[in-house]
């Protein structure tokens, strides 16, 4: 019979010799162009300077592998080091709902570094892309709430997906898979302290760390070392102590029935996932009726008390805390009708009519909303003008949520509205490039994405 985590292992390694659906396919595809966009939108931030730095002093060396926005000159690690931070700076990498975490940037990132010194096939590539997203929301779901409000699941569950994308595509099997991810297990760590701590700009390097730990734990279980084999469900492993809450049997219940890649949200704001629904609300209350920003009363949001443990700012004083404010969100776009990337990178956070109106927004939490989280993110904008007349809108899908998905043409817009200055050839490149992944023969050696596209 074995254990969840020897079963888990056992599905990773059968993945390459698995014809995977069209479906399945489609969403590498989709979740491919995801990254690009959040990797062209982070390497127009400085910060992604520092990361090329940080990454190339960690790091030194060269590959074949490229870093967004800057050079090939850089080692494999130090490129996957990299662009796992790059691809996090504006926040608009996927989600997932009830595993609570960030599954492509620690997925996608080192499979593709690997790809450029490491003959695969499509196949293969594929097969390490849907098993990254499957460790990762399988090891968040089993984490649960209780790990997600003290620790950063994208830096803890995505130790684990990384080493397990990083595994198939090094195509190990499943008792080097499970070594793997035994070794990823004893490097997880990522403390939400920097959020009380006001320092935001670290979050990052979350990532970072997560694909350096995973490329690390997969290379090291290549080269014999084992693992912690109950990492998860053992009486020193993840679950007990690092605060799991979440159900044990998720680690390995239902495998292949659906490839839980399939179940990821593509974000459509440049802010933190929590706070969309009560933007996407604001969004739906601003098309449907004539909003002036001098006419309003007051603004009253409602949002599940989830939500506040890491969107927490109550108002910005710097960019980095503007895609954590729910106050500062919603008030931008009431006043401007935008919530792009000028206005979380670039705001003018002294603009007299964004603080009178901000004076006048409040926003709580709703204990009766809590229940719905994680599954759904309730959140509730309720708009009361000077003239007596009162409006209001609810969500609890967020739009890029499995029920609410973008097409194909919606994701190519995306990449051109999150990534400032990319050209239209580019996007044209990058798209086809990502759409083709979907349609090239299985056993066709894979071609990776040729340096022009990263800058």
């Amino acid at each position: 019979m074995g254990t969840p985590e020897n079963r888990l292992s056992a599905y990773l390694a059968s993945l390459a010799n698995r014809k995977l659906s069209a479906d399945t396919r489609h969403r590498v595809a989709q979740s491919l162009l995801d990254w690009f966009t959040a990797g062209y939108s982070g390497a127009a931030m400085a910060a992604s300077h520092d990361l090329r730095k940080l990454a190339t002093t960690l790091f030194p060396g060269q590959s074949n592998a490229t870093v967004f926005g800057g050079t090939s000159a850089v080692s494999l690690m130090g490129a996957a080091f990299c662009n796992a931070g790059i691809t996090h700076l504006r926040e608009i990498d996927d989600a997932h709902r009830t595993a609570m975490l960030h599954p492509g940037i620690v997925t996608v990132t080192p499979v593709l570094a690997l790809a450029t010194s490491l003959p695969m096939t499509q196949q293969q590539f594929e097969a390490a892309i849907v098993a990254g997203y499957e460790v990762a929301i399988r090891a968040g779901e089993v984490l649960g709430s209780g790990h997600a409000g003290k620790f950063h699941m994208t830096a803890t569950a995505g130790s684990l997906a990384a080493a397990a994308a990083s595994a198939v595509a090094l195509g190990l099997d499943a008792v080097r898979i499970h070594h793997a991810l035994g070794i990823a297990a004893t490097q997880a760590a990522g403390l939400w302290q920097f959020v009380d701590d006001q320092a935001h700009e670290s979050k990052a390097l979350h990532p970072a760390f997560a694909v350096r730990n995973g490329l690390t734990a997969a290379y090291a279980a290549q080269a014999g070392y084992r693992g912690a084999q109950h990492f998860m469900n053992g009486a020193r492993g993840l679950y007990a102590l690092l605060h799991g809450q979440g159900d044990p049997a998720l680690l390995d219940r239902e495998l292949g029935v659906t490839d839980r890649i399939s179940s990821t949200t593509i974000k459509p704001w440049p802010t933190c996932g929590q706070l969309f629904t009560v933007v996407d609300a604001t969004q739906a209350l601003i098309n449907t009726h004539d909003i002036r920003a001098n006419d309003i009363e007051s603004v009253d949001i409602a949002i599940f008390p989830q939500a506040l443990r890491i969107a927490k700012v109550d108002w910005p004083i710097k960019p980095a805390e503007t895609c954590f404010s729910g106050r500062y969100c919603v008030a931008i776009l009431l006043l401007t009708g935008k919530l792009g990337i000028q206005e979380t990178e670039n705001p003018d956070l002294a603009d007299p009519r964004l603080l009178a109106l901000a004076d006048r927004i409040t926003l709580q939490a709703r204990p009766d909303y809590a229940n719905a989280f994680p599954d759904r993110r309730p959140g509730t904008v309720t708009i009361r003008f000077k003239n007596g007349e009162t409006i209001s809108a609810s969500h609890d899908i967020r739009q890029g949520d499995p029920e609410a998905p973008f097409d194909w043409a919606a994701l190519e817009d995306r990449l051109r509205n999150l990534a400032p200055g990319i050209t239209e050839q580019k996007a044209v490149a990058i798209g086809a490039w990502c759409a083709g992944q979907q349609h090239n023969p299985p056993q066709a050696a894979f071609t990776p994405p040729t340096p022009d596209l990263f800058h």
